[in-house]
């Protein structure tokens, strides 16, 4: 971890897209400005956890709702083969 000392005003750039401003330091709480390209998401790192977990929920919700629909499409279909099944419809080589 880089660690940098900056007073009020001061700046810190991160390549050439992302640049950290402080705007105000008042008891122990510093207040820094952050100027990225839209693309870049930045967030509080509690906010970029709670968005991260959100995602989580959802993604698994929906490959419940795969899951689901795919049994309706093939009834009885589990993946998998019935003991002696393996040759059928193989040509011996």
């Amino acid at each position: 971890m880089l660690v940098l000392t900056r007073k009020l005003g001061e700046v810190i750039k991160i390549g050439d897209k992302i640049k950290v401003v402080v705007v105000s330091v008042e008891g122990g709480s510093v207040k820094l400005g952050i100027e990225a390209p839209d693309e870049i998401p930045v967030h509080r790192e509690e906010v970029y956890e709670k968005i991260a977990s959100e995602n989580r929920v959802a993604s698994a919700q929906i490959d419940k709702e795969k899951a689901r629909a795919l049994k309706k499409i093939l009834p009885g279909k589990t993946g998998q083969t019935k003991p002696g099944s393996e040759g059928i419809g193989r040509k011996n080589g």
